[in-house]
């Protein structure tokens, strides 16, 4: 899926983050993020983008405290050139999860030694249903882009969650594809 547009907001009526994924053939991806879900997935993405940034053969850092030095600076840097200024647009796109969003229930995150992060949306909730799904895979600035998104939409939500800073150790950065646990609502 080519990403074209990411847009988060919070919806105050459901007390959820709605995401909302365009893609350059023009479908678009609609999910509903609890609280909770929301909660437990941050810590998780945050270690991604430091792992991502700190994969590149020509910048070794071993220690945390110049992991998250290298991080913070890709994320300003990325952060100076991004547009978040055009609207999300969503002029009769194509539906593939349906009109109204999944809620997501389970979230798997894969990394891989191309440099981009599988981050699989899953909605289990229904009995006896396979359930519907969305996947993304987002290098580095998309997921600096996410994550800042998620960070406004949590001020506008008032939930009282910080974007955290978790320590990536050295060992999971090796060049192969590291698996990810799944987290589940």
């Amino acid at each position: 899926m080519n990403i074209h547009q990411m847009s988060v907001n919070y919806a105050e009526r459901q007390d959820r983050l709605m995401l909302r994924v365009n893609t350059q053939d023009g479908q678009e991806f609609r999910l509903w993020l609890t609280r909770r879900l929301t909660g437990r997935l941050l810590p998780h993405l945050q270690a991604c983008v430091v792992q991502l940034e700190t994969r590149n053969p020509q910048v070794m850092v071993n220690d945390s405290a110049a992991q998250q030095m290298l991080t913070e600076l890709k994320r300003e840097t990325f952060l100076e050139k991004a547009d978040f200024k055009t609207p999300f647009t969503s002029q009769t796109p194509q539906l593939p999860l349906g009109e109204e969003p999944i809620l997501v229930t389970d979230v798997q995150l894969n990394m891989h030694s191309s440099g981009t992060l599988n981050v699989v949306f899953q909605d289990q909730s229904g009995e006896g249903s396979t359930g519907r799904s969305c996947q993304l895979g987002l290098q580095s600035s998309l997921l600096h882009g996410l994550l800042h998104l998620m960070g406004q939409a949590l001020q506008q939500a008032n939930w009282r969650m910080e974007t955290p800073v978790m320590p990536v150790e050295s060992d999971n950065l090796e060049a192969s594809a590291v698996a990810r646990p799944t987290y589940t609502h």
